[in-house]
């Protein structure tokens, strides 16, 4: 006579899910590595006119324990990589990163010595907004894309 008898099998562990994930994809807590020019079109995504805060990521956080949402803006050179890879280390989990700009996700223009060609070869990325700079548009895109992935998620499975 538990609860499992009065609900059926797995009820409670796929509900738990959709209650979890709903309340992660509402409430982001960005931590914004910004290095470069793309983090002028970022920081207009917080302006009236585009408004970050619809998504629940209005509040950076500056303090990578209280971030789960990394966004990675602009060029990362060999010098920044460890601090970087520190920095997503130091957040809390789950912890998600997005990839803002050419630059970021596979080091644009730059084909030299001193950048990284994509952040994914120091961290990994869940979601990649494409452009030089993008739009704010896009970087909401990228939210949106990331809200969708984390909807999915199971509460139980960990990243590795």
């Amino acid at each position: 006579m538990g609860i499992e008898t009065a609900f059926g099998e797995g009820i409670i562990t796929t509900r738990l899910d959709k209650i979890v994930n709903w309340g992660r994809k509402w409430s982001f807590f960005c931590y914004p590595f910004v290095t470069a020019c793309c983090g002028m079109e970022y920081m207009s995504t917080a302006a009236s006119h585009y408004d970050i805060a619809r998504f629940g990521a209005e509040f950076p956080r500056f303090s990578p324990r209280q971030a789960d949402l990394m966004l990675v803006v602009g060029t990362i050179c060999h010098k920044v990589a460890p601090v970087l890879k520190l920095v997503y280390e130091q957040m809390c989990e789950p912890k998600w990163v997005i990839a803002v700009g050419a630059c970021a996700c596979s080091g644009g223009f730059y084909r030299n010595y001193s950048v990284v060609q994509g952040v994914d070869r120091i961290i990994p990325v869940d979601v990649y907004v494409t452009g030089c700079p993008p739009r704010p548009e896009a970087i909401l895109d990228g939210i949106m894309k990331m809200q969708a992935k984390v909807d999915t998620e199971s509460v139980l499975l960990r990243r590795n």
